[in-house]
């Protein structure tokens, strides 16, 4: 029996990797096999790639090729983690996934969007999320809160801006899988927001 795919996504600073453990650990008293990844990262290649998408300097890295990058960094953890977990009846919880491409590379960065569907298809051997949260929140508060630590987060406001209206577009367009969660003050209630939606959709 396939296992369940859970993916958090959001703006930076929205919270998704404290949502996604607080998620692991409600799972876990249900007693599931849990299995947590992140993107890009989680397998040998995948955290070299995202050493050299996150920390090298922006006009190293063209739109192209950060696209090229993310997609490889996906195809080692699909085959490598994903698909056998998934097969073996895991719930697979990634923090990113295809949704990050679509609003950064795609909706923020001027790809066309049906050129990442074809290659990213390619990528994930056609595995789509069962469910996928995304966080929600002001993007200057994002922003303050991530800290804009790394070149991803550096773009600047209009970019970010472009990334939450590109989630918004897409959950509009998926709205049986993709969830916009507000996130609130305390992390305990947006959790909470999660967890209902999510047993309502697997009872």
């Amino acid at each position: 029996m396939r296992g369940v795919f859970v993916t958090f996504e959001g703006i930076e600073g929205s919270g998704k990797s404290t949502q996604a453990n607080l998620f692991i650990d409600w799972l876990k008293d249900k007693n599931r096999d849990v299995l947590f990844l992140r993107e890009p990262g989680s397998t040998k290649l995948g955290e070299k790639i995202r050493d050299a998408l996150l920390f090298s300097a922006s006009d190293e890295v063209s739109g192209s090729a950060e696209l090229l990058l993310f997609l490889a960094a996906r195809a080692q953890v699909v085959t490598e983690k994903i698909k056998p977990a998934l097969d073996g009846g895991a719930t697979v919880v990634l923090d990113r996934y295809s949704d990050s491409t679509f609003a950064y590379q795609g909706y923020a960065g001027g790809i066309p969007i049906n050129t990442i569907k074809e290659m990213n298809s390619f990528a994930t051997l056609g595995i789509v999320p069962d469910i996928t949260f995304v966080l929600d929140v002001d993007i200057e508060e994002g922003l303050k809160r991530a800290g804009c630590e790394d070149r991803i987060e550096n773009k600047g406001l209009e970019f970010h801006s472009k990334v939450r209206d590109g989630y918004y577009r897409l959950a509009a367009d998926d709205p049986a899988r993709m969830f916009i969660v507000k996130v609130q003050d305390s992390p305990q209630d947006t959790q909470g927001e999660i967890r209902r939606i999510f047993s309502s959709v697997f009872t």
